[in-house]
Formats: C-alpha cells, sequence, structure tokens
C-alpha cells in the first residue's frame, strides 16, 4: 500500500477533481501479480498500463449484458465487439507470457520450492501431461484479471462516499479510533473492528448487483420440485434478491448501516472461535470498544450482520466466487488507507453516473476530488 499512497500523494492536487481510476486499477493489479506471481510492475510502465486498461476495457464489456453472452449463436451479429474483446485477450496473453511467465521458466528449478500460483503452474506443466501451455496462459489471465474486479468496486465506494459525504465521515471516525488518530496505517487485521466500512462495501456490492451470472447444469437434477435437465442454463436473480422491498426496508437507499448489528463480547467470542484470526480480531475489538471486565457482559459492541440468507454477493454453492476473500480484503484495505489520509468528495456530483445492475464503470469514469486530512499523522 505504501507504493499506491506514494503514486497518490504524488498526482492529487488538493481540492481538485482528477481521473484516478487508472492509478486505482494498476494498484489492483500490482497487488494480484505480486500475491500469484511474485512480481510487480512500476505505475509508469507502459506495457503494464496498457494491459491494466485491456482488462477495464474487457470487464466493462462483460458486464453489460449483451445478448450474444446468453445465445451464442448470435456471434456473426457482434463481430466488432467480439473483435475487440479478442484482441484485447491477444495482448494480455502476450504480456503475460514475455513479462512473466518466460523469465520465471528459465529460473525455476524442478526441486525448487514453490513460491506461488505461478510457480505451481510451472511445474505442473512439466509434470502432468494434461496440462498445456495454453492452460496456464488461460488461467494466469483469468486469476490476475481478478484485480479489476477490485477496482471497479473501489471506484463505486469511492463514488458512493463523494455522494454521501457522511458515509465516509463515519469511515473516518472508525480508521481514527482503531489507529488511535494516525498513530498507525489500517491493516486487513483491522477488518473486525471496522464493520462499518466493511459495511459500506457490502452496500455497494448490493446496490450495485449484476442482476444475473448465468451457470450451465453439468447434470439432470431437480430443484424446489422443479426438473432441470443438463445443459440448461441456470442463475441466481441477484438483482431481484438485492433490490426488492419483500427483503430491504427503503432498497433504493444507498445505506450502509442496514449491515450493522449488535452483539455482546460472548457472542463475538464464539463467532471467531474457529478464525484464523480470531485471537488477534478479538484483541483489537477488545481495545478499540473499551471492553472492561465491568462492562463486557452487557456492552453491545458493533459488527457486521451475520447470515443473511437474500444476500449472495458472490454467488453461492460450489461455483461461488473463489476470489471474495481478496475481493473483501484488497477492497477494504485500499478503501480504507484512501480515507485515513484524504477527504474524498468531488466538485459536479452529476458527474458521478453509476449504472443500475452493473458492478462495472466506464474505464474513463468520472472524476474525483481528494483533500489531505489535516488531523493525520501517518505517512
Amino acid at each position: 500500500m505504501h507504493r499506491f499512497m506514494d503514486q497518490l500523494d504524488e498526482v492529487v492536487c488538493p481540492g481538485k477533481d482528477f481521473k484516478v481510476k487508472p492509478l486505482i486499477m494498476q494498484a489492483c493489479a500490482n497487488m494480484f501479480s505480486e500475491y500469484m506471481c511474485s512480481v510487480r510492475f512500476d505505475y509508469n510502465d507502459q506495457g503494464f498500463m496498457a494491459i491494466v486498461r485491456n482488462f477495464d476495457e474487457i470487464f466493462w464489456e462483460i458486464n453489460q449484458g449483451y445478448a450474444v453472452d446468453f445465445l451464442p449463436w448470435l456471434a456473426p451479429f457482434y463481430h466488432k465487439h467480439m473483435s475487440k474483446l479478442t484482441r484485447w485477450s491477444a495482448e494480455i496473453r502476450d504480456f503475460i507470457l514475455e513479462r512473466i511467465v518466460n523469465e520465471r521458466e528459465q529460473t525455476l528449478g524442478d526441486d525448487d520450492t514453490e513460491r506461488d500460483f505461478a510457480d505451481a503452474l510451472l511445474k505442473s506443466l512439466r509434470l502432468d501431461p494434461s496440462v498445456t501451455r495454453d492452460t496456464i496462459m488461460y488461467m494466469l489471465e483469468d486469476f490476475l484479471g481478478g484485480h479489476s474486479a477490485i477496482g471497479n468496486l473501489v471506484m463505486l465506494a469511492l463514488g458512493y462516499i463523494a455522494k454521501h459525504p457522511e458515509v465516509g465521515q463515519r469511515i473516518q471516525r472508525e480508521i481514527d479510533r482503531i489507529t488511535e488518530r494516525g498513530k498507525r496505517n489500517v491493516t486487513l487485521y483491522d477488518t473486525e473492528s471496522m464493520p462499518y466500512t466493511v459495511a459500506t462495501i457490502f452496500e455497494v456490492l448490493r446496490y450495485s448487483s449484476s442482476p444475473i451470472v448465468p451457470h450451465v447444469a453439468t447434470e439432470d437434477t431437480c430443484i424446489a420440485g422443479y426438473g432441470v435437465t443438463k445443459g440448461t442454463v441456470v442463475f441466481i436473480n441477484n438483482y431481484e434478491l438485492n433490490t426488492s422491498e419483500r427483503y430491504w426496508t427503503e432498497p433504493k437507499r444507498f445505506n450502509p448501516s442496514r449491515f450493522i448489528e449488535t452483539a455482546t463480547l460472548a457472542q463475538i467470542r464464539t463467532d471467531l472461535r474457529d478464525s484464523p484470526t480470531g485471537k488477534q480480531d478479538l484483541t483489537n475489538i477488545i481495545k478499540t470498544n473499551g471492553v472492561s471486565s465491568e462492562n463486557e457482559r452487557t456492552l453491545q459492541i458493533e459488527r457486521v450482520r451475520k447470515n443473511i440468507p437474500h444476500f449472495l454477493p458472490f454467488s453461492i454453492g460450489k461455483r461461488t466466487c473463489i476470489g471474495q476473500n481478496l475481493v473483501r480484503g484488497f477492497s477494504f484495505i485500499i478503501i480504507a488507507n484512501i480515507l485515513q489520509k484524504y477527504d474524498v468528495h468531488s466538485n459536479d456530483i452529476s458527474q458521478i453516473k453509476m449504472y443500475p445492475a452493473c458492478v462495472a464503470v466506464p474505464p474513463d469514469t468520472y472524476p474525483l476530488a481528494f483533500t489531505q486530512r489535516a488531523s493525520v499523522a501517518v505517512q
């Protein structure tokens, strides 16, 4: 995060609108490339900038719900659209091959310990006859492309915060409380202690939900008494689940507090019992909420609502989004670190346009203004 924040400091002109999306997308792409391939790219690397843009263009296009996405036989009528996607994908694969795979392949020995996802794929290529070079290229392209979802989610969140400044202010109060007014940076260990920040991310996912993410039945089955034959396209109507008055109070209102509830320390301790970071999370919650032996049985502590059956932002079942933890974690850390240092607003709210039932914003989207907070101590 330090590199991203340093780069952000360089481009921010206090109080003036600017196009922040390219920088956020590059930061997310670097997080993914470092996490999966142990590689980072310079923010001024022209090749890197180009493929990040390509990923973003593809993410925008696939979120438009074109008829060809559901009726492949219409492809001849979408020749221009399909040609763009093919060109962007080819350029992405060329970059991954030249800048990641080829270099790694030359240095990876058969007995070397696997450092990351890229090493694991390259070793499987050598050891498993069923794995081809195309297989690992497509897998790397798909997994690295996951950064686009996070970058667009962050942009949506910042847009809503600019339109609803009280949301940003409440997040900043959380940040100031857990960092003791800027004595340190926010980390992933702070997630459980910052329920309103997490609730804001969930509200963005609810408010901007994609209406349909199609899947295909792999075998004949029966769902709620309805027969579904193999090959049938099936999907959850996520848009209805997220916007219906049957499930939500004032569903058209942006309100992160709908995801907040209160619980006692005993309830929270039970919920965190099986978490790998539960001990650290519990320590942070006790410290930031002023829990003592006198009040721990009665004190009501805010937390993110649990087990909302109709809220399924990452789908459900075996094909649930495998990157959901990365989406939650990376978006949290980017939003929190930005708001720890800056107030986010807009000099022309009318420019902030979100699209219904769409988790993407256009590559050339609304500008935002950042103004450094006077009370921030961490640099």
